[in-house]
């Protein structure tokens, strides 16, 4: 298992979508957050399991938050370039890639 790094971007909205959806119930802020841990440790365990959508990024989605995990193998370790929403601007981080 590869250990991971967020870009500060995408822990900034991975913190900003878990306080999103405690507003509304913290229960529901929990079972975000729980979904989103679950997600990067398959990505972790098995990181070219899932979808390579815009190479070299890959993509984990979420099957109960409207979420994905945008990700890059790296060689030590997985990098997480965006907590991103899925109706919003997509391809936004693409310029966290550098």
């Amino acid at each position: 298992m590869k250990p991971h790094l967020f870009h500060p971007e995408a822990d900034a909205e991975y913190a900003a979508a878990a306080r999103f959806y405690a507003k509304i119930q913290p229960e529901l802020g929990g079972r975000f957050y729980d979904e989103i841990e679950a997600a990067i440790a398959a990505v972790c365990e098995h990181p070219r399991q899932f979808h390579e959508f815009d190479p070299p990024a890959r993509r984990y989605l979420a099957q109960r938050f409207p979420y994905a995990i945008v990700y890059l193998e790296e060689p030590d370790r997985i990098w997480i370039v965006a907590v991103m929403h899925l109706h919003r601007q997509p391809g936004y981080w693409h310029e966290r890639l550098g």
